[in-house]
C-alpha cells in the first residue's frame, strides 16, 4: 500500500511522494505531510552495521513508496559520494558529556548538504516518473545555508533552474561569497533589502499566485522548492537521526532501546521536525530540545502555546536561525491537532493576518516531548570559548546555541540520558565569531584572513572550498526590494 501525502490545509489534497516533491509547496499554500508513518520496526543491531548510504536507502524507500528500490539507490549513490570529505558522511564526535553530530562535511560545509545533495536526484526522478516535461524552477528563500547548498546541488542539472533570495545584510561574509560566486548557467541568486521572513513570505505568495502559475505553464515551467517546505528536503534529514542512534549502539555508548536527548539549533523548524519524524518511526528519542537564539519565538511557543511573530527581529551571530516565522512548525501543529487541516489552516491564516495564534491547552500538553529555550549572544560566545578551552573542540555559533541550551536543559532537568548536540555548520562558516571567542580579542582582519587564523588555532584543516572563495569571480550582484522580488523572477524566466 503506497504512502501518500496530504496538505496541512486541505484534507482532500492528497498526492504521491513524487508529486509532493515536484510541487514543493502544496497548491493550497499548505505543506505536505505523510498520511501515516511507516511501521518499520527498526532493527538497530542490523542498522549499526550499515553505512550511511544503506540506512538512507532503507528509510527513504519506506517514505517514498512510489520510487522503485533502484531509483532510491541511484539517488542515494549520486548524493552521498566523494563530495563529502568524511566517508562516514555524518560522523559523531564525543566531547566531554556531549556527542556532536557533525553535519558539515559536505561541499558547502553546512547541514543543508545532507538533504540538498539528494534533492536534485529526487526531483529529476520524480519529473520522469510523472512525465513532466516542463522546466522545474526551484524558487527558494535562504537564511544563509540553503541557498548555496541548493545551487550547488542543482547547478547545470538538465531541466531545472534555481532562483535564490537571501537577506542582504543577514548572512555571514563567507555565506554570501559562497552564493554570489556560484557557477551554473541555470543558477540565480538575488539579495533582498529585508530579512529572511520578508523573503520567505514573498516566495510563498509567488507559489500561491494563480496568475503567475498560469504564466509559468504557458512558458512550459513550474515552481518547486529547495526549502524545507519541500517534503523531499525534509525526509532525507530523518536519515541522520536513525544513523546517529545506530552509531551510538555500534560504539557501545548506549544499549538498544536506551533513550537519548537531542539538542537542535532551530530556525525554520525543519531539522527538529525531522528528529520528531525519526521518533515517530521508532528512534528512542526522549527529549526534543528546541534551541533558539534571541529570536526566541519558538521558546515562547513551547512555554505558552501562543505563536506570536509580532516582536523585534534581531540580527545575530547565528544568522541561519534569524527567523520569526518557522514554516515547518505548521506540520507539527497539523499532527498535534489530530490531522485537522481545517483548524491548521485557520491558525496559519491568523498568523498571516494577525501575526499570532494560540493552540489549545490539550495540544500544549502534547508538546511535553519538546523543550524550548534560547541562548543570548553572550551565552553563545561563552559556549564557544568554554567548549574550546575544555575539549579543544571548535564549534560554530549555531552549534553553540544548541550546546548552551543543552546545558540549560541538563541543569533544569538533571537528565542522565546521553545528549546529542546537532552541529549544523563548520566553524569556517563563521570565522570571526569563533576566532574572537577563542582568543578573547576583537579582530580587525577580514573573514578570509581569519579562516587562516582559525586553522592555526584549531588544527582543523581549512576546507578547499573556503580556500577557493577569494579567487572566484563574483557572478551575481542583483539587489532588490521585497516588493520587486516577483518582477525579478519574471525577468529571469522571461515571463
Amino acid at each position: 500500500m503506497p504512502l501518500l501525502y496530504q496538505s496541512t490545509r486541505d484534507e482532500k489534497n492528497i498526492v504521491t511522494a513524487s508529486e509532493a516533491i515536484l510541487q514543493g509547496l502544496a497548491t493550497d499554500g499548505g505543506l505536505y505531510v505523510p498520511t501515516q508513518f511507516p511501521d518499520l520496526h527498526l532493527d538497530f543491531a542490523k542498522l549499526a552495521t550499515q553505512t550511511y548510504q544503506e540506512v538512507a536507502e532503507f528509510i527513504l524507500q519506506a517514505f517514498l513508496t512510489d520510487f522503485t528500490a533502484e531509483e532510491i539507490k541511484a539517488c542515494v549513490a549520486g548524493a552521498y559520494d566523494a563530495k563529502f570529505d568524511d566517508p562516514v558522511i555524518a560522523p559523531l564526535e564525543k566531547k566531554g558529556d556531549s556527542y556532536y553530530l557533525e553535519l558539515f562535511h559536505g561541499p558547502t560545509f553546512a547541514f543543508k548538504d545532507l538533504a540538498l545533495s539528494i534533492l536534485p536526484y529526487l526531483t529529476t526522478t520524480a519529473a520522469k516518473k510523472n512525465q513532466v516535461e516542463k522546466e522545474i524552477v526551484i524558487l527558494t528563500a535562504t537564511s544563509g545555508d540553503t541557498g548555496k547548498a541548493a545551487m550547488a546541488g542543482f547547478a547545470d542539472v538538465s531541466g531545472t533552474r534555481i532562483i535564490v533570495f537571501y537577506p542582504e545584510k543577514g548572512v555571514s561574509k563567507i555565506q554570501e561569497t559562497q552564493m554570489i560566486t556560484q557557477k551554473g548557467a541555470n543558477t540565480h541568486v538575488i539579495a533582498v533589502k529585508g530579512n529572511f521572513d520578508d523573503a520567505q513570505s514573498a516566495v510563498k505568495v509567488m507559489f500561491n499566485d494563480t496568475e503567475l502559475k498560469e504564466k509559468l505553464a504557458k512558458n512550459n515551467q513550474q515552481f518547486s522548492s529547495a526549502n524545507s517546505m519541500n517534503i523531499g528536503r525534509l525526509l532525507p534529514q530523518v536519515v541522520y537521526y536513525v544513523y546517529t542512534y545506530a552509531q551510538l549502539v555500534k560504539s557501545n555508548e548506549i544499549t538498544i532501546g536506551e533513550p537519548i536527548n537531542v539538542s537542535v539549533p532551530t530556525g525554520n523548524f525543519g531539522n527538529i521536525l525531522a528528529a520528531y519524524y525519526a521518533k515517530k518511526i521508532g528512534v528512542p528519542i526522549n527529549q526534543l530540545i528546541c534551541a533558539s537564539n534571541t529570536n526566541n519565538v519558538l521558546t515562547d511557543f513551547f512555554t505558552t502555546g501562543e505563536y506570536n511573530r509580532k516582536r523585534p527581529f534581531y540580527l545575530t551571530t547565528s544568522p541561519s536561525m534569524d527567523i520569526l516565522v518557522s514554516s515547518n512548525l505548521e506540520r507539527l501543529i497539523y499532527h498535534l491537532s489530530g490531522d485537522d487541516a481545517k483548524q491548521t489552516k485557520e491558525w496559519m491564516d491568523a498568523l498571516l493576518v494577525d501575526g499570532q495564534y494560540q493552540i489549545s491547552s490539550t495540544m500544549l500538553a502534547e508538546l511535553a516531548e519538546f523543550y524550548g529555550a534560547f541562548a543570548t549572544e553572550k551565552e553563545v560566545e561563552e559556549t564557544i570559548t568554554s567548549v574550546f578551552k575544555e575539549e579543544a573542540y571548535a564549534i560554530d555559533p549555531h552549534t553553540a546555541v544548541a550546546k548552551s541550551v543543552a546545558i540549560k536543559y541538563q541543569e533544569e532537568k538533571g537528565s542522565p540520558l546521553k545528549m546529542v548536540v546537532i552541529s549544523t555548520a563548520s566553524p569556517y562558516k563563521f570565522p570571526r565569531i569563533v576566532v574572537e571567542a577563542i582568543t578573547g580579542r576583537v579582530s580587525e582582519a577580514d573573514d578570509f584572513t581569519l579562516v587562516h587564523q582559525l586553522e592555526a588555532l584549531t588544527g582543523i584543516a581549512l576546507p578547499q572550498a573556503v580556500k577557493e572563495l577569494t579567487d572566484l569571480p563574483i557572478l551575481h550582484t542583483q539587489v532588490v526590494e521585497v516588493t520587486e522580488m516577483q518582477q525579478a523572477v519574471e525577468r529571469i524566466l522571461h515571463l
